[in-house]
């Protein structure tokens, strides 16, 4: 039985302190609402955490929907404004917001990243790629590549401020790979359509089949179902082996119903994959050992106040909505060009909405 996390120890010395693994299960689904039972990806997760050596700290977390708690919220693309917008780790949302409640912070998850040397990242492949509750948690990790860490200097949120700092030559002592050089796995499943194709790959349901070629589905190699996950870490400096980028297939040709955890455990050839994968990744990250934090580090954060900053963006998004953004800004450029006709007094109202007016 390995050691349960005691975030303490991420003020020690690193030499001092034990190794520390973040197993994370990837699939959407939770028994406590819809759909009612629990996920693979969950039963997968507490598996591998029962294999860790026992002198290792163990820290895992299920992203499950649960009713009445916090998603994770969605990724503002802050990035496409300026990297300077971004900041690390994410303050477009706070922990405890009743407004726009965060699972991300919520979880503490950017700080039980920056914790672990290692992460294991196990879940379903859902229409050709990585749950949404997945994705969304890589979108917001965005900020870990080269995000700011110095929020004061953009007055928490300010595009202009943001901008100019960006151009700036502090900015590239600023803007680093905050979590680099961290181990991450993968180890992905799917059930490759379980009974619902024809003896030629296609959907029974279809009635226009001309429309669906098999040969042309996107991957010869299902792992690379997750290759946008995987590039993204290798992008920003977390190093992952393509050994412990792993798929598996598990209920094939069966309905949905019969391929739940509890015939998934009784699949040998795949479990014995998963505990393949579960021993490769202990080796490697043991091999490696214990990752230096960062400089600026998610692990003991605390969001500086921001309330007059918050006051002033108000106030230049009222001024925008009624048609008059900041002299020399980016949108005061798209509307001089006619690009962007967004001045509304109703910001919430979509262009459906809108449009039938």
């Amino acid at each position: 039985m390995s050691l349960k996390p005691n975030d303490a120890n991420g003020r020690l010395p690193v030499a001092e302190r034990p190794f520390r693994v973040l197993i994370i299960a990837g699939s959407n689904r939770r028994q406590f609402n819809c759909p009612g039972v629990d996920s693979k990806a969950r039963t997968l997760m507490l598996r591998m955490a029962e294999r860790m050596p026992a002198e290792w700290e163990v820290d895992y977390e299920d992203l499950g929907n649960v009713y009445g708690r916090a998603h994770i919220q969605s990724c503002n693309a802050c990035v496409s404004t300026s990297m300077a917008l971004c900041v690390w780790p994410c303050n477009c949302y706070a922990k405890g917001d009743d407004t726009e409640p965060d699972l991300m912070w919520d979880m503490d998850l950017y700080s039980r990243l920056d914790l672990a040397d290692a992460w294991a990242i196990i879940g379903p492949i859902n229409w050709y790629g990585p749950s949404s509750n997945l994705k969304a948690m890589f979108d917001r990790l965005v900020c870990m590549n080269g995000g700011n860490p110095r929020e004061e200097l953009i007055d928490h949120k300010n595009p202009e401020q943001a901008m100019a700092l960006a151009r700036s030559p502090e900015w590239h002592e600023l803007s680093v790979n905050h979590l680099e050089g961290r181990t991450a796995g993968f180890f992905c499943y799917g059930d490759e359509g379980g009974d619902e194709l024809d003896a030629d790959g296609r959907p029974r349901k279809l009635r226009h089949k001309e429309w669906f070629d098999p040969a042309a589905e996107p991957f010869a190699n299902e792992r690379e179902a997750y290759a946008p996950l995987v590039w993204q870490c290798r992008y920003s400096g977390i190093e992952v082996p393509g050994t412990l980028w792993a798929h598996c297939t598990t209920g094939k040709d069966k309905p949905y119903a019969d391929n739940q955890a509890e015939h998934m455990v009784r699949d040998t050839p795949f479990m014995n994959a998963f505990d393949g994968w579960t021993d490769a990744f202990t080796r490697f990250v043991a091999s490696k050992g214990k990752v230096e934090p960062g400089r600026w580090r998610a692990f003991g954060y605390e969001a500086p106040g921001h309330r007059w900053a918050d006051a002033k963006l108000k106030w230049r998004g009222l001024r925008m909505s009624m048609g008059h953004p900041p002299a020399g800004s980016s949108p005061a450029e798209q509307e001089r060009l006619g690009l962007n006709d967004d001045a509304t007094l109703h910001t919430t109202r979509s262009e459906g909405e809108k449009l039938r007016e």
